[in-house]
């Protein structure tokens, strides 16, 4: 099973789901733990670009953009599915 490593501002969104809605941040952590489990599910898309070495899932609203290095999953964006905001903060990192 992978470890998870979240970037400061995945772990910020994260906290901050938690304590203004739970339900979304129990979705978040079950599709989370199931990409520990297969890194690669079948709702997986790779991403374009320059960002072609990061992947982005779906959890109910929310993207997740990760990517796996040796036995770390390495989780960079976390944020509304529908809103571009997710795709300019990944650009920001790389």
């Amino acid at each position: 099973m992978l470890k998870i490593d979240f970037s400061r501002q995945a772990q910020k969104f994260l906290q901050e789901l938690q304590q203004g809605n739970p339900k979304h941040a129990r979705q978040l952590a079950h599709k989370l733990q199931a990409l520990r489990e297969n890194p690669a599910p079948p709702d997986a898309a790779s991403m374009k670009g320059k960002a072609a070495t990061w992947w982005r899932v779906d959890a109910g609203e929310y993207r997740i953009v990760y990517r796996v290095e040796a036995d770390i999953l390495k989780v960079a964006v976390i944020g509304k599915r529908n809103d571009a905001d997710v795709y300019r903060r990944l650009e920001r990192k790389l």
